[in-house]
């Protein structure tokens, strides 16, 4: 029978000696975890960051405040507004405790994962806690929203600071504040949090004195075996990039090739993670003689490499090679993310000197016009650019590991703190997983290529002022008279819908514009076969806004690539017998995907 005085039933130390030992492993390993962060800083092959980022934090906060403290009545309204919601939950939580129904001050979001152990309802010790934190973290949400005379560049700042305090603030992420965690730690006497603690110092050993979380088990992953395996060749390759030309699968194929431009944030593979979510084996097996583009790996040689450079080193080579293999009239292009951006600039540039040889192009996730580029705008003001040259200048390029954490700034609460959680607390090593083995294989980016990008594109959006200049041309977009299917994701943070929409309209052709669910990676790679998410269309990307747009769309269940075949041969109907592998000009290299893929950050 319980007392009143007994614990809760899974909140009581089983072994108060193993736990005491336990305890003690935790902070022996938590001395290693230390010595990894310092050692690299003692030998200055690293840096103390975290005052720079915390002054910046607070500068901008600092304007919020300002606000609502500049007017004695706004003050109070805010100070009642919390104060009165505290409370509302002070005495829900005391009918509660005295057996009365009492309504829920704040809930969880329909999708919020943190709170979805029973414990943080029936518990109502954790019930307080979780409410408490909604409150409080909405209210400080509503401070920025509501501060009127924040230009948008700080409003956005403020935003992406309070929601990531906020994040890494929730009580599911600390032990005695989380009733899964804490019964975690007690039922297996704290062993889970030496483990953990083990887990933390390799991490960050792993990433030389920066916390590198991961995020999928090593598992036996290994390109051309379980990653990347579509038949091909590398049939040409320059100090940039390699060019593969994967084997056909068919007996006719279209006569005009496809040519992929990937992004070099990421690595290419991500349209070839294995047989079942391959967009490139897939389009192999539609009759598609597909190129794509595998960039480099950058290294300080790389560093002067430019947007001109990639243009004319990557895709307009890889062009020329497409083309002299397998003698067509021209291409179909797709470029994905900042491929596509490059892919828009080439087309821009294509038009100027009336190069017609491709003649249709698909954008993936791209965006030409910056105006609603989303939170990444936050690393990309004067003052964020300004500093990344000078670290670029003194490397020659950009470590893959601050891309990476940028990424997953954006989407914290899926690719950071769910990692701290089960590695670090629960001290679970991640289950291997190809997509976040992929996310974690980063690449660098060369110092004048990321310069200019981050300058003319989210800084000053030149691409669709028509005020951006390569290789000694004026961009025009509206001189691109190709049609263009441009794909955008409904839940994407790195290139938002509406952004993308907004992009159409600066095209001077036809321009299909399709919106297909969930986000960046997960809604383009979205293999048929798995009859997932939705994809939606509607009319013509001209006048409306997205909002306005997406009333008027139809829904249409499973994947977009059958819709996005159906486009792409009616422009392209004629069939041929496939070209040999590097045609007459080139000979094979290697084997896809090559080498260049291989080169680690």
């Amino acid at each position: 029978m319980t007392t009143k005085n007994t614990p809760p039933k899974g909140f009581t130390i089983d072994d108060p000696e193993a736990f005491a030992h336990n305890i003690a492993r935790m902070v022996e390993e938590g001395g290693k975890a230390a010595s990894a962060y310092l050692k690299p800083r003692e030998e200055g092959e690293a840096s103390f960051e975290f005052a720079e980022g915390a002054g910046e934090v607070a500068k901008v906060l600092a304007r919020v405040a300002e606000y609502w403290l500049s007017d004695p009545e706004r003050t109070v309204a805010a100070e009642s507004r919390l104060v009165s919601n505290y409370i509302d939950l002070w005495s829900n939580a005391l009918k509660r405790m005295m057996g009365e129904p009492a309504p829920a001050t704040a809930q969880p979001d329909p999708g919020d994962k943190r709170f979805k152990d029973p414990q943080w309802s029936d518990n109502a010790y954790f019930d307080f806690i979780k409410q408490f934190y909604l409150v409080t973290s909405r209210w400080a949400v509503d401070m920025v929203n509501e501060a009127e005379d924040l230009d948008p560049g700080t409003r956005t700042k403020a935003a992406f600071y309070v929601r990531q305090i906020a994040d890494a603030l929730a009580p599911s992420n600390f032990v005695f504040t989380n009733p899964e965690l804490l019964q975690e730690t007690l039922s297996s006497n704290a062993d889970n949090l030496a483990r953990g603690m083990h887990l933390l110092a390799e991490d960050i050993e792993a990433g030389h004195g920066d916390l590198k979380i991961r995020q999928s088990g090593e598992g036996d992953f290994e390109l051309g075996e379980n990653l990347a395996t579509t038949p091909g060749k590398v049939i040409y390759q320059n100090s940039l990039c390699q060019v593969i030309q994967y084997t056909p699968a068919t007996d006719k194929v279209l006569k005009r090739p496809l040519l992929i431009v990937p992004p070099w944030i990421n690595k290419f593979y991500i349209l070839d993670l294995n047989e079942k979510k391959s967009f490139i084996r897939w389009c192999v097996a539609q009759g598609h003689t597909v190129f794509v583009i595998s960039w480099v790996n950058p290294t300080e040689a790389h560093a002067r490499k430019s947007f001109e450079h990639y243009m004319q080193e990557g895709v307009l080579e890889a062009l020329d090679v497409a083309l002299k293999v397998t003698g067509a009239d021209g291409v179909n292009a797709v470029g994905y993310c900042v491929g596509g951006t490059i892919l828009a600039v080439t087309l821009a540039w294509m038009a100027a000197h009336k190069d017609t040889r491709i003649k249709s192009a698909t954008l993936f996730a791209t965006q030409v016009d910056f105006t609603h580029a989303g939170d990444l705008r936050v690393f990309a003001d004067e003052e964020h650019i300004a500093d990344l040259e000078y670290r670029m200048k003194m490397r020659g390029y950009l470590e893959g590991k601050r891309m990476a954490n940028a990424f997953n700034l954006l989407r914290a609460n899926d690719l950071i703190w769910p990692y701290v959680i089960a590695n670090y607390i629960k001290g679970q090593e991640p289950a291997p997983f190809d997509l976040l083995y992929w996310n974690a294989d980063a690449t660098r980016m060369p110092a004048a290529n990321h310069a200019f990008y981050l300058r003319n594109c989210y800084l000053k959006n030149r691409l669709s002022a028509g005020a951006m200049e390569v290789a000694g041309v004026t961009l025009d977009l509206k001189k691109v008279k190709i049609p263009i299917y441009n794909l955008a994701t409904k839940e994407d943070h790195i290139a938002p819908p509406r952004s993308v929409f907004l992009g159409s309209s600066f095209f001077g052709g036809k321009v299909t514009f399709v919106l297909t669910g969930s986000g960046h990676i997960a809604g383009v790679i979205n293999h048929p076969d798995r009859n997932k998410y939705q994809y939606w269309t509607g009319p013509a990307p001209k006048g409306d806004t997205y909002e306005d747009w997406l009333p008027k769309a139809k829904e249409h269940p499973g994947s977009w690539w059958p819709h996005w075949q159906k486009w792409i041969t009616s422009k392209n109907r004629g069939r041929v017998a496939p070209p040999p592998i590097g045609g007459k000009d080139f000979k094979p290299l290697e084997d896809a995907p090559g080498s260049y893929v291989r080169i680690k950050a």
